[in-house]
């Protein structure tokens, strides 16, 4: 079996034609599949939408969250509650087009654990958001320590060895792509035009993406701190200098120096100590092992079609 695992939040607007465009892909695969959704705490009617479209096709599974748990948490939700042997996992907004499945399982029957999709171009409504990706994509490229396949989102495939594997991990902040790579197995590359959304906004916020970002950053790599720790050098140095020069120049008690040098020191060790805190904090998240998501109940139609019955299964993801 195939299952697809997405998250969805406030998606009202969309509900049915995600289902709609979804189906008739994976009715066209020939295989048994299920796709799960996961409620992340929608204040709309989502969740009562996705469970009257469930009375009318067996194949969806409904994963009610606790509350929003943020992008993370509901595709952790979905990777919990898949059941199938590959599992897809897909945005609820329909910018990665369900389309491209059938190139994805084509892959994996073909012997490949893990397949990546990669974008060869996204259209966003949001244009200023667009330099913010390709400089983001640049950083990490350029910061990691671990090869991550560039300009690659969520939108993949796993074989049930690989999505298993995963599920052991214990991280809280979680950068997917990067972790999807960490595993290893066999990977295979899709690549795919990335579109807009079929209807509504965005719900991840300019600070979420942010965070998500630094989740990218320092989760794969050491080199910011390292960076912080080269910046004092050249800094130490740099104030040397200009007291040397000051005193040779007989200007050493100058006001406007005094405070240039101060406050140039300062922002080197706020910078540093601000990096160093972006580390800490990651931390003590981890420390404090709490689950990354807290599932409600899983609507689970019976295995067969004609029994309407629902399975609520109370779990933690």
């Amino acid at each position: 079996m195939i299952s697809v695992a997405i998250p969805v939040y406030n998606e009202e607007e969309i509900v049915h034609i995600l289902h709609s465009r979804v189906s008739q892909v994976m009715n066209g695969l020939g295989e048994a599949w299920e796709v799960v959704y996961v409620n992340d705490g929608s204040k709309d009617a989502t969740l009562k939408l996705l469970l009257e479209l469930q009375a009318t096709d067996p194949h969806i599974v409904v994963c009610d969250l606790s509350r929003n748990w943020g992008h993370m948490g509901a595709l952790s939700a979905g990777m919990q509650t898949a059941r199938g042997d590959a599992v897809v996992l897909m945005d609820g907004d329909l910018q990665d087009p369900p389309e491209v499945i059938p190139d994805m399982v084509a892959a994996w029957r073909e012997g490949a654990k893990v397949v990546t999709t990669v974008r060869r171009k996204r259209e966003e409504r949001r244009k200023y958001l667009l330099p913010l990706f390709a400089l983001f994509y640049r950083i990490l490229g350029a910061l990691s320590d671990f090869p991550i396949p560039l300009n690659s989102g969520i939108f993949g495939l796993m074989d049930r060895q690989a999505l298993d594997s995963f599920n052991a991990l214990q991280e809280y902040n979680r950068y997917l792509p990067g972790l999807r790579a960490w595993i290893g197995y066999p990977t295979a590359i899709v690549y795919y035009d990335r579109k807009d959304r079929v209807g509504g906004e965005g719900k991840l916020s300019f600070l979420s993406r942010i965070k998500y970002a630094l989740d990218a950053i320092t989760s794969f790599s050491y080199k910011p701190l390292r960076l912080s720790f080269a910046l004092g050098i050249p800094a130490i140095c740099l104030a040397l200098l200009v007291t040397i020069a000051l005193a040779l120049g007989g200007n050493l008690s100058g006001t406007a120096a005094i405070l240039a040098a101060v406050f140039f020191m300062g922002g080197v060790q706020l910078l540093c100590v601000g990096v160093l805190a972006e580390y800490i904090g990651r931390i003590y998240d981890e420390v404090r092992r709490r689950p990354i998501s807290l599932i409600n109940a899983v609507h689970r139609v019976q295995a067969v079609p004609s029994v309407a019955a629902e399975d609520v299964l109370p779990a933690a993801a």
